[in-house]
């Protein structure tokens, strides 16, 4: 399973893989956004520009799938390593540096540090559905329904 480090926050996160970005962060409490995007966002959709991050290393740039046609044209005018975090879904661990318009305090340190600490290993699957406990809940509510 695919581990995203967020440097400005200095956490790890696993998520499956072909997991959206900005899902993953809004689950785990992860502010994407700065006030502007805080007080009006499209939800998801790649429209208001507001939920941009930035792939930290140049080797991670596969990382994520490809930049979709909404990125292309919004993202235009912006560093080829920022983001739109609806937009990108995870396929492998990466560094990601949210609101990189916002300075980061001691940037080169803390940017060299999440390079160099390895990311630890994430699930590589999605977790199987237990399909015997639902045949169970079946037959259970076919039974009741005969009483």
């Amino acid at each position: 399973m695919p581990v995203i480090r967020f440097v400005r926050e200095g956490r790890d996160v696993d998520c499956y893989p072909g997991e959206n970005l900005r899902d993953v962060a809004l689950r785990e409490g992860i502010q994407l956004y700065g006030l502007k995007g805080q007080l009006g966002n499209c939800g998801g959709c790649g429209q208001c520009v507001t939920c941009f991050v930035s792939v930290v290393d140049e080797g991670d740039s596969d990382a994520l799938t490809a930049r979709t046609g909404v990125e292309e044209t919004r993202l235009r005018r912006r560093p080829q390593d920022w983001r739109l975090a609806c937009q990108a879904l995870v396929e492998r661990s990466l560094l990601i540096l949210t609101r990189p318009q916002v300075r980061l305090p001691n940037a080169d340190a803390r940017l060299t540090a999440a390079r160099q600490a390895a990311l630890p290993e994430g699930p590589t699957a999605w977790p199987a559905v237990a399909v015997a406990d639902q045949d169970e809940d079946a037959e259970a509510a076919t039974a009741d329904e005969e009483d």
